[in-house]
């Protein structure tokens, strides 16, 4: 009933930058907030960065002050712009949405499929 399509994945150097960009569709009425994780191979998913639909934000550790994340409320959609990309970002990033039933008060968690996000020089 909600779909995430995510793009902007792809090769990137350490020089270099990348947007990545996370849409959801469906039955959405209102949504809490919106994040990105992230699962390097033979690892656990991790949390990268989350954001409120009021603009609060949260960010793991490894990806402060580089990783910045951004959400358009209108389109229903979250970015995530990746700066100074270094080796060990190199991983399949998964959106993510978790979206409000008013009536209910309960929040419905939802995954896009991943996007690929190689570094490499």
């Amino acid at each position: 009933q909600v779909q995430l399509v995510e793009s902007g994945g792809g090769l990137v150097q350490p020089g270099g930058s990348l947007r990545l960009s996370c849409a959801a569709s469906g039955s959405i009425f209102s949504i809490s907030a919106m994040g990105w994780y992230r699962q390097a191979a033979g690892e656990q998913r991790e949390l990268v960065a989350t954001i409120t639909s009021g603009g609060s934000t949260n960010y793991a550790d490894s990806v402060k002050g580089r990783f910045t994340i951004s959400r358009d409320n209108a389109k229903n959609t979250v970015y995530l712009q990746i700066a100074s990309p270094k080796p060990e970002d190199t991983a399949v990033y998964y959106c993510n949405v978790l979206v409000r039933d008013p009536y209910y008060s309960t929040d419905y968690l939802y995954w896009g499929q991943g996007t690929q996000v190689t570094v490499s020089s």
